[in-house]
């Protein structure tokens, strides 16, 4: 089928409000960037391939998209849930949010292995580890925590409950946006106290759909006009072959606080043992090659493309993960048509005045570049 594209404008469309943690790859501020190549075709439902922090999705499903989010991580399930498919008017999910914040704090594992006080403004307790939140906060999360259990909410409602949990233990953190490792001095907004809101849901009248699939199994399963994919791009540094943005590592807190497990643990950091790089690697960060020569990382990529389900694909690449520019240049052709490319650092069309859609190439090759590819499926 033939479709007639739109001419594209020049005007960056205005992204809507979201919510999110802080998140290393977050798309937040080029969500108009993605937005507008979206509109350069006529697409009515979209996959959300690797969703995060879910930002991207709740933008497409406040533009009246019909949305697929998918993720590994089970937090980022949980905001899908809450934005996406809660359903319930802000009245009921304030209740339940007045209810957590009233409730008594107790000393629980959270503190145990989290928790710290100021100490004169140092984050050390005394086992001699760094610590993410001052013990006031983390006795307030062992409390809300166990009471969101206790309730016996609804599905919906405890996947608001635990959003609006999260996303106010990032407004309390000593950290600088990851839990890898903390501040050794308290961050001022450390010494806020713990107070929960209730998540701006985007739902709508949306057919959303929430996954928490491995990418490839996803493909298998659903069918969309529109497939945005961001997957990690792992490094190219020959000197620190394997990427250290282990995201299931990067946010292991975001897990146990969903999970309530109580798991072992492990390292100054204190992380899920689950998810050290041998469990929890990503074959698009992996560093080493296949026996044809090519980085597994993309052929990945490769894969993905060929295997995704949507008449146009928005991709985005950096020119510091594993595939070089020729050999993502090359996969591309293989698998569409460039139809637009936008260079986010510039914030611009590079694809304007431009003969031939593979001279994006001489920017990538520049420097460390981050790119967003419109392709539409062949």
């Amino acid at each position: 089928m033939v479709y007639a594209l739109p001419l594209f404008e020049d005007s960056i469309t205005q992204a809507p409000p979201t919510e999110g943690i802080k998140y290393a790859g977050s798309k937040l501020k080029l969500l108009p960037q993605i937005l507008s190549l979206a509109k350069r075709v006529p697409a009515r439902t979209v996959t959300d391939a690797f969703a995060g922090t879910t930002r991207v999705s709740q933008a497409f499903a406040q533009m009246g998209y019909d949305v697929v989010c998918n993720d590994r991580a089970i937090w980022s399930k949980t905001f899908a849930n809450c934005y996406l498919r809660g359903k319930e008017n802000h009245k009921h999910y304030q209740t339940i949010i007045d209810h957590l914040n009233a409730v008594e704090p107790i000393d629980g594992w959270f503190t145990e292995h989290y928790g710290a006080l100021p100490n004169g403004g140092s984050a050390v307790h005394t086992d001699g580890l760094k610590k993410p939140w001052q013990v006031h906060n983390t006795r307030k999360l062992d409390g809300i925590r166990e009471e969101i259990d206790r309730l016996k909410l609804s599905p919906d409602e405890k996947a608001v409950a635990l959003t609006s949990l999260i996303l106010a233990l990032d407004q309390v953190d000593s950290t600088l946006g990851h839990f890898v490792s903390y501040l050794k001095k308290w961050s001022s907004r450390s010494y806020k106290d713990l107070n929960l809101k209730v998540p701006q849901i985007c739902s709508g009248k949306g057919n959303h759909q929430v996954y928490r699939r491995d990418v490839f199994e996803l493909c298998d399963l659903v069918e969309t006009d529109l497939a945005y994919l961001d997957p990690p791009y792992g490094s190219n540094n020959e000197k620190m072959p394997p990427s250290r943005v282990r995201y299931a590592s990067y946010y292991h807190l975001w897990t146990t606080v969903i999970l309530n497990d109580k798991p072992d643990i492990s390292g100054k950091a204190l992380r899920r043992t689950d998810t050290s790089d041998r469990i929890a690697g990503s074959i698009f960060e992996e560093f080493r090659k296949s026996e044809g020569g090519r980085f597994l990382a993309v052929e990945a990529i490769d894969r993905l493309l060929s295997s995704v389900k949507a008449n146009w694909i928005i991709l985005s690449y950096s020119s510091g993960g594993r595939a070089t520019a020729t050999e993502l240049n090359d996969v591309l052709s293989r698998h569409g048509t460039i139809l637009d490319a936008v260079e986010l650092e510039y914030k611009k069309n590079v694809m304007a005045g431009m003969k031939w859609t593979n001279e994006w190439l001489r920017d990538a090759e520049e420097g460390n570049k981050e790119f967003m590819f419109l392709i539409e499926k062949t």
